[in-house]
């Protein structure tokens, strides 16, 4: 569980230097709408201000996960209940939220998101959503995904989407580590996300 107070809070945009902005507007599809400084603007979400405390590695960063994101070789409601499950294990509160809204944006039911919590043996999923649990919680447990698991995902997947489907695994564990450490805190609630 996440303290009450951030360690490491997110930068404020109004501290943000030029080349901040600059990169942010080169990788973030809807920069300009949290950079304008007006009052209706939306809020920054937290890991992009937590991001801004290091410029490069954020310009980084973004390009490698907008691919994992925006021209992704898997389905995306296959992405996020990976992702979910990594943020349930890990208990990252702001991972959670965040992809909880991701998840039932792309049609992931109440029902599914909270089966992950139980993971693979939950009776709601199909074979192929259940060698996805399976994989999540071995990477997690033993950091490799056992022969019969990964037999199964062949059935599914090609090498391009097996090999992006661990580095989804282990990309947003490692998000999962700075959030908690930093003691990110959910973003609050906003209709429209970029």
């Amino acid at each position: 569980m996440n303290p009450a107070a951030p360690r490491l809070a997110p930068l404020p945009v109004r501290e943000w230097g030029e080349t901040t902005r600059a990169m942010f507007r080169g990788h973030v599809k809807s920069a300009d709408r949290y950079l304008t400084g007006e009052p209706d603007a939306p809020p920054m979400p937290g890991i992009l201000g937590v991001l801004a405390h290091h410029t490069e590695l954020a310009s980084a960063w973004l390009a490698y996960n907008g691919l994992l994101l925006e021209r992704p070789t898997v389905d995306p409601r296959e992405r996020e209940l990976v992702i979910l499950r990594v943020a349930w294990r890990s208990e990252s509160d702001y991972e959670w939220a965040q992809h909880v809204r991701t998840a039932t944006a792309l049609g992931i039911t109440a029902q599914q998101i909270e089966a992950v919590r139980y993971g693979p043996q939950a009776a709601v999923w199909s074979p192929v959503q259940r060698a996805l649990l399976a994989m999540t919680d071995q990477l997690l447990d033993r950091h490799r995904v056992d022969d019969a698991t990964w037999a199964q995902l062949e059935r599914y997947f090609d090498s391009r989407q097996l090999i992006e489907l661990l580095f989804v695994a282990g990309s947003y564990l490692c998000l999962a580590m700075v959030f908690n450490s930093v003691a990110l805190q959910p973003d609050p609630e906003q209709e429209e996300r970029s």
